[in-house]
């Protein structure tokens, strides 16, 4: 294992014992947090949207919800610090894909790690970038979940993505909903849009994120071939 990685062990109540290293994604070093449960066969990578970052509350709050399923996930940064100072790069949807990509050609690099069935989670801007990357991987990408998601500005990418697509957005959140419906037509592969009654955009109200999450960890599931207890 690389250098750049520590490793330490915690195991939760009525839950499987999970690995959480802190790693760094070359070509670059962008820091991240790899959460890998025993007898893991499937990771999902996160991709956050704009002003968020690899600590993001909602993430890691999804992300822990798929660990509980026996799912490992990655958090991480997609621009460096100087790089997020520049407003241009956190809205450049190319370089946010790019550093994804080098995301899974990391996790690529661990033969056994590079069997496992592989997922994407983009909130926000994170769900174009996600979509641009899954247009490029083709079928290495199993499933994408788009939270909040502005699919709409993957461009041209969007009709060439095959891989399974869940749009989850808020009943409130009304143009992106117009936004997403756009995009879900343009989707060749299986797809869905699903919309939470009465959530806005970051699905702040009381239980509007766990049925997101449920959603998710279903959509997941399902494409992952996993079972769940």
């Amino acid at each position: 294992m690389p250098p750049s990685i520590r490793s330490r062990m915690d195991e939760a109540p009525k839950s499987p014992k999970v690995e959480s290293r802190d790693v760094l994604i070359p070509p670059i070093g962008l820091p991240g947090t790899l959460r890998i449960p025993r007898d893991a066969t499937a990771i999902v990578i996160f991709v956050h949207g704009s002003g968020s970052s690899r600590f993001s509350p909602r993430n890691t709050k999804v992300a822990d919800a798929l660990s509980e399923a026996g799912c490992a996930t990655l958090l991480f940064d997609l621009l460096t610090a100087d790089e997020a100072a520049d407003r241009r790069n956190v809205f450049d949807i190319r370089l946010l894909a790019q550093r994804l990509i080098d995301a899974v050609r990391w996790i690529d690099s661990e033969p056994v790690w590079a069997s496992w069935k592989l997922g994407l989670f983009g909130a926000s801007t994170g769900a174009a970038a996600a979509l641009v990357a899954a247009a490029y991987l083709g079928d290495r990408a199993s499933a994408i979940v788009s939270r909040g998601g502005r699919p709409d500005l993957a461009g041209d990418a969007l009709d060439r993505v095959s891989t399974p697509t869940l749009l989850i957005v808020g009943e409130a959140d009304h143009e992106v909903i117009k936004l997403n419906r756009l995009a879900h037509a343009r989707l060749k592969g299986a797809k869905s849009l699903i919309i939470i009654p009465g959530a806005t955009h970051l699905f702040p109200e009381k239980g509007a994120l766990e049925v997101v999450i449920e959603h998710a960890t279903s959509w997941f599931a399902h494409h992952f071939d996993m079972r769940r207890g």
